[in-house]
């Protein structure tokens, strides 16, 4: 009989696997990678590839390397989990330099309390 890895989990591994899983998601945006081609390249399901993203912690180690692999070939998970990665540095400068634009009268109207 299966038991639910969420149930059986303690909080510390939960946090950390939803950690990882945070980071793995990402990395993947930073570079530009689509979840079902990289599940394609790591030999997995999009399921699973969206599951490991979840921090699914019932999800195997071998298949949490390989999804890595396949969006960062060469890319360790103390890199992954420092932010080595020169993509990662690139989004995090993109989401710092990002305009306001100005409201609409519309919006302007709806924000008024």
């Amino acid at each position: 009989m299966k038991s639910k890895q969420r149930v059986t989990a303690s909080t510390a591994i939960l946090a950390e696997t939803q950690r990882l899983g945070q980071a793995l998601a990402r990395l993947r945006v930073a570079r530009r990678v689509q979840q079902a081609d990289a599940a394609v390249r790591a030999g997995l399901s999009r399921n699973t590839a969206y599951r490991l993203e979840s921090g699914d912690p019932g999800v195997a180690i071998g298949q949490w390397l390989r999804y890595l692999e396949a969006i960062a070939p060469g890319l360790t998970l103390v890199d992954l989990m420092t932010a080595r990665d020169p993509s990662l540095k690139a989004q995090a400068a993109r989401e710092r330099t990002q305009r306001v634009r100005n409201l609409s009268p519309e919006e302007l109207n709806e924000l008024d309390f």
